[in-house]
Parts: C-alpha cells; sequence; structure tokens
C-alpha cells in the first residue's frame, strides 16, 4: 500500500468516526457530501460536483457501463440531484446489481450527510447499460426513483 493510499485510508476512517458521532439530522447535514466521500473511499482524484465527474475523467481515467469493484458510479444532475450524486461500488452482486457506499444521499429529515454502507443499486435501463437505476432507500424500505447515470469511473487509469 503506498503512502497516498494509506493516507486515504486513516481519512476515510475518521470520517466514518465522525459519522457515528453526528447523530443528529441537522449536524449531519454538515459532515460531508457524496464527493468528499468518493475521493477518500476509492482514490479517484476529481473535483467539481458529482454530476461533473464524469466528464472530468475523460482522458485521466477509464469509463465504462459494468459495475467493477473500487468503481465509482456517476448519477446525472437532475431536478431531484441538482449536483448529481457519485457512489464507490463495494461489491457486484450481479450483472444487474451492486452494492456500494456513498455519503449524502438520505433527505434532511432522515439523515442526510450520513455515510451508509452496504446499499444495493439495480440497473433499469432497458439496454441493460446502467444508464438508469433504483437505489435502496432505507427509510423507506424500498428502492427509490429511476436515477439517470453516466456510468462507471475505474480507478485503474
Amino acid at each position: 500500500m503506498t503512502r497516498r493510499q494509506l493516507a486515504h485510508r486513516v481519512a476515510l476512517l475518521g470520517l466514518m468516526i465522525i459519522g457515528f458521532a453526528w447523530a443528529s439530522p441537522a449536524r449531519a447535514a454538515q459532515s460531508r457530501n457524496c464527493v468528499q466521500f468518493a475521493k477518500l473511499a476509492s482514490d479517484i482524484e476529481l473535483s467539481g460536483d458529482a454530476w461533473m465527474w464524469w466528464h472530468r475523467a475523460a482522458g485521466e481515467y477509464r469509463r465504462g457501463w459494468v459495475p467493477r469493484e473500487g468503481s465509482v458510479l456517476v448519477f446525472k444532475r437532475t431536478k431531484q440531484m441538482r449536483y448529481g450524486h457519485v457512489a464507490v461500488v463495494t461489491a457486484v452482486a450481479d450483472r444487474r446489481t451492486a452494492v456500494v457506499d456513498h455519503a449524502n444521499w438520505a433527505t434532511r429529515r432522515t439523515g442526510k450527510g450520513q455515510v451508509e454502507r452496504d446499499v444495493l443499486v439495480v440497473d433499469v435501463s432497458a439496454d441493460n447499460d446502467w444508464s438508469e437505476v433504483r437505489v435502496w432507500y432505507r427509510a423507506a424500505a424500498s428502492f427509490g426513483r429511476t436515477n439517470p447515470t453516466y456510468g462507471f469511473i475505474y480507478r485503474d487509469g
């Protein structure tokens, strides 16, 4: 493990500890966003709003439409997600199901800003290309609305 990877892991552990300490939804909203979390959890060095990652990765990281462990799933911006969203793939269950860790997915009422682990994401696109997904929403105990995505950014260049 390189020194940089070790530093990212230590910082990520710190975010996890802070996430447990910030119990109230009002304080959790101040804790972190999905971009900060994804940078630390994936070792992918991009900046800007989440939806910008797809375009900024061009020429710097490989991109594709197949989930891989360690890749980052980039959500397009929508009326509900003005800044888009990014989530880090931690496991691939099958061709149409992945498991992600991400931050700041919940609403203000249910704990915005918190890190959520082991969240199911299902590809619901007509062409099986991960262009539309549904994310398990624990607060409602169901899959939420359909969300458009760009695809995956791979950390292996």
